[in-house]
């Protein structure tokens, strides 16, 4: 086979894709909730001659075997929805369900296009009879930035040479560095309760801690790197105004460059949470639920993914598709599309070509998410296509819209063509394997930890 034959194999999974893409969308699921999902890629997987393992700690993580031997090849697919972003593939927002989940970061996409990449190079291993072994990883609870974490620590990735990833973006680019480090952690404060006008004295304001707790961390922002985010949710409980507050919470999520930086950050917002917590006479409990890195740098991972970018067939788009990424455009600032259209040189409205191989400086993805995890574990490459109009961005209804439309779905069928182009350079030439593991194995300079074990 060559590569052209690869995108054939890819062309003639058409239907498998377009089904998986429509049946995901018309099904979004928060994290920890994939069952249908999850089982639908089973089926598809199991159909096709892949062998399923699953985890009895994790019920919707899985990941489907074809083929023996060396290389392993990870294709990493996700599934998980958000809440509160349920939307129709219309240039309006519209919610199929009132403030249901909906896949505003793409993932049905996603997990799509990872899925014919993985079918497809099992076409390739099957008519070939070539040493090689692929794997679909079924990633839940990616939104929640814990799936893959969690998977490697119970050793579902062990025996992986290489991992493949990509995210639905407004670009198309192929990236060497990305991500933010990020942790999750909750704020417990505990007061004691007293009526808000007979006597309020005798209470202790929990709600009052959370307060003070949020301005002092408004006032730390000054003095953390400028690259780091903080930003946080409250809940009191429902507890009404003429209460006291005993109980109240802050979820907070600190992100930056490197988990170093987060982890000394964490530290000095659990010095401004305890001194909240003294000035109020109340008690603060801490618990870091769960945490992910950035994604580790790999030149040689992302020279591969840079050529299949600008070699895999890139998407028409028909002039009706282009008229309802104009309108969907059209419900953006206008100030943020002529920014995004000045950083990409372009005045198109969909990205219309893969940027350079240094592009990723210009488009970096500062969001935060699992998969770096995995890329300190083994070599991994991740890239974006282009499957919303430039200017929009994931998690909004806008994203959501594009996710279950054509526009989406021919940006993710370029992403499956160039998840398989990889596939196939790593199965036909070992040294492009032998030289990812390389520059993996001497760039041991940052230790990797799970924050799973961090915090034990």
């Amino acid at each position: 086979m060559n590569k052209q034959e690869i995108y054939r194999e890819v062309d003639q999974l058409q239907p498998i894709f377009d089904d998986s893409v429509a049946s995901l969308f018309a099904h979004p699921e928060t994290g920890g909730n994939e069952q249908f999902s999850a089982n639908y890629l089973r089926n598809v997987l199991a159909k096709e001659g892949f062998t399923i393992h699953n985890s009895e700690k994790m019920e919707h993580a899985f990941y489907a075997e074809y083929g023996q031997g060396k290389p392993v090849i990870a294709i990493l697919g996700e599934y998980d929805a958000l809440p509160g972003l349920s939307q129709k593939p219309v240039a309006h927002q519209e919610a199929v369900q009132d403030r249901g989940p909906g896949h505003g970061c793409g993932h049905n996409l996603l997990g799509s296009a990872a899925l014919i990449g993985a079918l497809a190079t099992k076409r390739c291993l099957e008519k070939e009879k070539i040493s090689g072994t692929i794997r679909f990883y079924g990633c839940p609870e990616e939104e929640l930035l814990s799936g893959k974490v969690k998977m490697l620590r119970l050793g579902m990735f062990d025996g992986c040479d290489l991992a493949l990833s990509w995210h639905p973006m407004d670009v198309n680019c192929a990236y060497e560095e990305s991500y933010l480090a990020n942790i999750s952690v909750r704020f417990f404060f505990h007061g004691k309760t007293a009526h808000a006008a007979v006597a309020p004295w005798q209470g202790r304001s929990a709600l009052d801690a959370v307060e003070l707790m949020n301005v002092g961390v408004n006032y730390l922002r000054e003095h953390v790197i400028d690259s780091a985010r903080i930003h946080y949710s409250t809940n009191c409980k429902d507890i009404p105004p003429n209460i006291v507050p005993d109980y109240a919470s802050s979820w907070y999520f600190i992100r930056a460059p490197h988990m170093a930086d987060v982890l000394s950050i964490l530290d000095r917002v659990e010095k401004v949470a305890k001194g909240a917590a003294m000035m109020t006479e109340t008690t603060v409990d801490i618990d870091v639920e769960y945490g992910c890195w950035e994604m580790k740098k790999a030149k040689v991972m992302t020279d591969v993914c840079y050529e299949n970018l600008k070699e895999a067939p890139a998407p028409q788009f028909t002039k009706e598709e282009i008229e309802l990424a104009k309108a969907i455009q059209k419900s953006l600032d206008p100030q943020i599309v002529q920014n995004k259209n000045q950083l990409y040189g372009t005045k198109r409205v969909m990205h219309p070509i893969v940027g350079d191989r240094s592009f990723w400086k210009i488009a970096f993805m500062t969001a935060s998410t699992d998969t770096g995890d995995v890329s300190f574990n083994m070599p991994m490459s991740t890239f974006s296509c282009a499957c919303w109009p430039i200017g929009v961005a994931p998690h909004t209804w806008q994203a959501a819209a594009c996710a279950g439309s054509s526009l989406g779905a021919k940006g993710a069928f370029y992403a499956a063509h160039v998840i398989a182009g990889q596939a196939f350079d790593f199965l036909h030439d070992p040294e492009y394997v032998q030289a990812a593991k390389k520059e993996f194995n001497e760039n041991q300079d940052i230790q990797y930890q799970s924050i799973l074990n961090h915090f034990e």
